[in-house]
């Protein structure tokens, strides 16, 4: 059967370790390295918007809430895959081994949302400005997450219905398909299995990971790697197609990783950024920007689980009226949207205090100068 070249693209097939640590049982993986860039990237927007009078506290305090965020994210995520995805992590063993991963956004939102809370009680100050800065500060870790989600091959999206024609499809080899083609199956470590792929794309020799492979599976049973290393090779793999049929036996996918990381993360990013600087001398009412990102991201991400793979636990009917889990959650997030739309307004919030040290924004948009206060302001949520 002629290969098509059309429209689709080829999975890279990256290592998902970074790089290894010698003499020591652990790794740096992309994942974990994209949280830190996303968290950098957010402490540098923190105290940009501080400098600008926008984040009601002084620059230097402004990196604190990075503190606050980094428990928020995780322990959130944590929990919230553990509630709504995999109700074995509920177990304190399961629950601590995050290096196998188990991130959920939504749950990282909702720790957000405390770290936020925490934040401003330390510093006296309302939520509301806080919230529209951390709104602004968190798109670049979306992007970047999502483009680790990628590296993963993890979280891919659902077959296109013109196979290799559609644009962008492509083969991912941690489909189950061709993991079962390539004879690494589920009972084998997850590094066994990125070992056995960075070998079928030819990234790696495998004399050279060899020493590395367990030599037993997860329940105990022995793994012949030597039997195993024939099928390694994905550029007969991917090739392979039904003889009935005439259908790839590795399914062409939508990288739904990347549809999310440029909408949800870059293109979000831009809007916020653009209504911010058109917004500079005269900002939106506290809270605004935040109704922004949680709105924009429940449309796109409701949007985008039409083409990403739904979770194997859940019926494809939907969890409910018909919605995935994803889409379930982020309903919530419009509902959050709305309620702050609603908030009522105090009657003193037309003209924002600042807090001592931190300074008004001048009317042309600059940088100001610190403005001392003996009285403590607090800025209306």
């Amino acid at each position: 059967m002629a290969r098509l070249v059309c429209s689709q693209m080829n999975f890279p097939a990256w290592d998902p370790v970074l790089f290894d640590i010698p003499f020591l049982p652990i790794d740096i993986r992309w994942y974990g390295m994209m949280y830190v860039v996303g968290f950098v990237f957010g402490q540098w927007i923190f105290v940009r918007l501080a400098r600008h009078g926008f984040f009601p506290v002084s620059p230097e305090a402004a990196p604190d809430l990075i503190f606050y965020c980094v428990f928020g994210v995780m322990l959130g995520g944590r929990l919230g895959y553990a509630l709504f995805y995999d109700h074995s992590l509920l177990n304190p063993v399961n629950f601590i081994q995050v290096w196998k991963g188990g991130l959920a956004f939504h749950g990282g939102l909702g720790g957000v949302c405390i770290a936020i809370w925490l934040f401003c009680r330390r510093h006296k100050i309302g939520w509301g400005r806080v919230a529209d800065a951390t709104a602004m500060a968190g798109t670049p870790g979306i992007f970047a997450v999502r483009m680790a989600n990628f590296i993963n091959g993890e979280l891919y999206g659902r077959v296109t219905e013109n196979g290799p024609k559609t644009w962008g499809a492509m083969q991912f080899p941690t489909d189950p398909s061709a993991l079962r083609l390539l004879h690494l199956h589920e009972g084998m470590s997850m590094r066994d299995r990125e070992l056995g792929v960075q070998v079928a794309f030819g990234h790696k020799e495998f004399a050279d990971v060899k020493d590395q492979l367990n030599a037993t599976d997860v329940h105990g049973n022995p793994i012949n790697w030597d039997a195993i290393e024939p099928y390694l090779d994905w550029s007969r793999v991917k090739d392979m197609t039904d003889p009935m049929s005439g259908d790839y036996l590795v399914p062409f996918r939508h990288p739904s990783q990347l549809y999310e990381g440029f909408g949800e993360g870059l293109f979000l990013g831009l809007v916020l950024l653009v209504v911010y600087m058109l917004t500079r001398n005269k900002p939106l009412r506290t809270g605004r920007y935040a109704a922004i990102f949680l709105l924009g991201y429940a449309v796109i991400r409701g949007s985008l689980e039409m083409v990403r793979q739904w979770d194997p636990q859940f019926p494809p009917q939907g969890v409910l009226f018909g919605m995935t889990m994803g889409q379930t959650l982020s309903v919530g997030m419009v509902i959050g949207a709305l309620a702050i739309l609603c908030w009522p307004r105090r009657p003193e919030a037309s003209s924002e205090a600042v807090p001592p040290g931190v300074a008004e924004p001048k009317s042309d948009g600059s940088a100001p100068a610190a403005k001392p206060s003996k009285k403590t302001g607090k800025n209306p949520g």
